[in-house]
């Protein structure tokens, strides 16, 4: 490949790459804009944000030649300026246009970063129709207000653009007060500033329009003169803006009716209150123009992090047998140099602690971004089956490595789809047992030690056990449904091709899906519980470790093979004989203070073969699993040591208990054991 190629393929994945956010964050503020709708108010700042994303995105696809993505996102354009124009009404249909061709939007973004060649052609042209047949002519929202309805000063009212006059006229038709705030601010750091002040007057009106002007000192301060509406009193935005260099006045109405009447004390432009403690300009006049950027972020591919984490994790392992060197040329009664061998492997330890941390954090994001994507499926599906759902997010800044997020994306996707097909009861259904007409959906997240748990749940009709039984029997699983606990019978669902729907349609039916969601989040080294209670609804609760990079594992040895267990699934360890083990309804089992906890042989459960006879005594790891707790029976416990996990490929996922491979640092490959697996293994099993 050219380099003028390969320059142009990494342009093409940065495009997509910003691309996909900016599309998902279209997706997240369209939720916020038909929540808007449902209330009859309408936020502009979120209208704005939202046609500024879409023409950012038609002129991104335009500059790479991507025709369809820039078509549909003019089009979207265009109704949006009409709607933040006051030209159309914000009705529920309106937004369902926008949300389907968002969705479609979506599809060719995603079209395009999987390189799939599919034509959207049909599907862009009655997206598009559907747009148009919005920006019909129609009855303009706007009123008979006009910026002649207040004595605007004159450089303010001819620079005034056609939506800050919609603004303007908005403002008074709520009966809201106009004021002009003026402000001076040193050109090094006016942009921060500006933003300051801004924020400051959002939480108390609308900020209409913002006019730079020029300073006393032209060459160290720029003036700005902000348009402000609110239903504020003169003296209280004095009062909360407190601000040197800050002057606010409150415009006089042209008509009566403009707005409310003066407030005592409005009479004429007054400068507000001077705080000394907490200035707006901060820099010396003096201080030296800077053309550095604002932006402190850098887009890094996964990929180049893997590798990097890769290089970490073989350094970790260098270390490693740095440190073993060092211990046997001090048994050697090489101490000297095994001292100075040693006290560098510390340092050295020290430092990669510190890069290992650093690389985790870089690979860290909010589960937030999950929820974006969940938001968007449910106000697809729910429309589609004409349910109204609530979705309710708690825990968004808890994080989780990012590869771990993006595969579990799909499982999240399957469950949340499931909660609203199978369920959500419909609207009358609901009213007719005294629910709500409106469903919920609750995701929350929260960090517990090394993992965090996601909980997705619903207030719907929750799972019928004896249905799954019955399935169950008829599909041959078990002979006798009685000797089935409610525990057992709901792990059913999970099984391929299981399906308690008689009828087939777009969302279930077919068996697919639950399947998946087990399989996924097992591949994550996590597991998912299910609660349920009949004409309530269902809780689905998935526990996953922070990260599968590098873990800190205890090593083990059985039948003279070593395995590594995640120490993030280790809660003590202790020694017992066989004379301490007892069998309860053919499972061995052993007694651990007040509780009794089941036993697994790590040698029978690999069908490993032993030389010789077994030692009398042996250790017993006690590892967790969510709520769950198991002993695993192993000969020695080597050392505790940083892994890195790697895949084994597909030719090896039939293998049960195995969840990648690692290297000890001196060439020796050891197994990963899949704590989660072995633990769902013994529960159904009996050890």
């Amino acid at each position: 490949m050219s380099e003028q190629a390969a320059t142009h393929t990494k342009a093409v994945q940065d495009f997509l790459a910003e691309a996909e956010e900016i599309v998902e964050h279209i997706g997240a503020e369209l939720a916020d804009l038909s929540d808007a709708a449902e209330r009859g108010e309408l936020d502009p700042d979120l209208l704005n944000s939202i046609f500024r994303g879409c023409h950012s995105l038609k002129g991104l696809a335009g500059m790479f030649n991507f025709s369809a993505v820039a078509e549909l996102a003019h089009n979207m354009e265009n109704l949006l300026d009409r709607l933040r124009l006051g030209k159309l009404n914000l009705t529920q249909h309106l937004v369902s246009v926008l949300v389907e061709s968002h969705e479609l939007l979506y599809s060719l973004v995603r079209a395009l970063a999987s390189r799939d060649e599919i034509s959207m052609a049909q599907e862009i042209a009655a997206c598009v129709t559907k747009i148009n047949a919005c920006l019909a002519p129609t009855e303009q929202q706007t009123g008979s207000f006009s910026p002649g309805a207040v004595e605007l000063p004159p450089h303010v009212r001819t620079a005034l653009t056609e939506y800050e006059e919609h603004r303007l006229n908005d403002n008074l038709a709520k009966g809201r007060a106009l004021f002009t705030v003026h402000t001076s601010l040193n050109l090094d750091t006016f942009d921060t500033e500006l933003s300051e002040l801004t924020d400051l007057l959002k939480v108390r009106g609308e900020v209409i329009s913002t006019l730079p002007g020029v300073g006393v000192n032209i060459e160290t301060a720029i003036d700005f003169e902000i348009l402000f509406g609110s239903a504020c009193a003169l003296h209280e935005l004095q009062t909360a803006i407190a601000r040197e260099n800050v002057t606010v006045a409150r415009l006089t109405p042209a008509v009566s009716s403009a707005g409310p009447s003066a407030a005592a004390g409005d009479e004429a432009p007054v400068s507000a209150v001077s705080t000394p403690s907490s200035p707006l300009v901060t820099m010396a006049d003096d201080t030296p123009f800077s053309a550095k950027s604002m932006s402190r972020t850098v887009r890094v591919d996964i990929a180049k992090m893997d590798e990097l984490m890769n290089i970490v994790g073989d350094l970790v392992l260098a270390n490693s047998a740095i440190a073993d060197i060092s211990f046997r040329l001090n048994s050697e009664g090489v101490s000297r140099t095994a001292s100075e061998l040693s006290r560098a492997a510390t340092v050295l330890e020290r430092k990669l602690a510190d890069l290992q941390k650093g690389v985790m954090e870089i690979r860290m994001v909010p589960v937030g971004q999950l929820y974006e994507k969940m938001s968007r499926i449910v106000r697809k599906i729910s429309r589609e089956q004409g349910k109204l759902v609530d979705l309710t997010f708690i825990g968004a800044d808890t994080e989780l490595d990012k590869l771990i997020v993006e595969d579990l994306s799909d499982p999240m996707m399957h469950i949340v789809r499931n909660a609203i097909d199978h369920g959500i009861e419909s609207r009358v259904v609901r009213a007719s047992l005294g629910k709500s007409e409106k469903g919920t959906i609750r995701i929350s997240s929260r960090q517990k030690g090394n993992h965090v748990v996601i909980e997705i749940e619903d207030d719907g009709g929750g799972i019928d056990v004896g249905k799954v039984r019955d399935r169950a029997l008829q599909t041959g699983l078990v002979s006798d449904v009685h000797a089935v606990s409610d525990h057992d019978a709901l792990e059913y669902i999970f099984l391929p091709g299981f399906s308690t729907n008689e009828t087939v349609s777009e969302f279930s039916g077919r068996g697919v899906g639950m399947d998946v969601v087990k399989n996924n989040i097992s591949a994550l080294s996590g597991r998912v519980d299910i609660e349920t209670k009949k004409g309530e609804g269902s809780r689905f609760t998935i526990t996953l470790p922070i990260t599968l990079a590098i873990i800190k594992a205890l090593i083990v040895r059985c039948c003279d093979r070593t395995y590594a267990l995640p120490i993030t699934s280790v809660l003590e360890s202790f020694i017992l004989t066989d004379r301490d083990v007892m069998t309860v309804e053919r499972a061995e089992v052993v007694q651990l203070r007040d509780a009794t906890l089941p036993l697994l042989r790590l040698d029978r459960y690999f069908d490993l073969r032993r030389r010789g006879l077994r030692a009398e005594e042996f250790y017993v790891v006690v590892v967790g699993a969510a709520e769950k707790r198991l002993g695993i029976a192993v000969d020695d416990l080597i050392c505790q040591q940083d892994i890195v996990t790697k895949p084994l490929g597909e030719s090896f996922r039939r293998f049960r208990g195995v969840s990648g491979a690692a290297d000890l640092g001196d060439q020796r490959p050891i197994l990963v054991l899949d704590i989660v697996g072995i633990v769902q293994d013994s529960m159904h099993t009996g050890g």
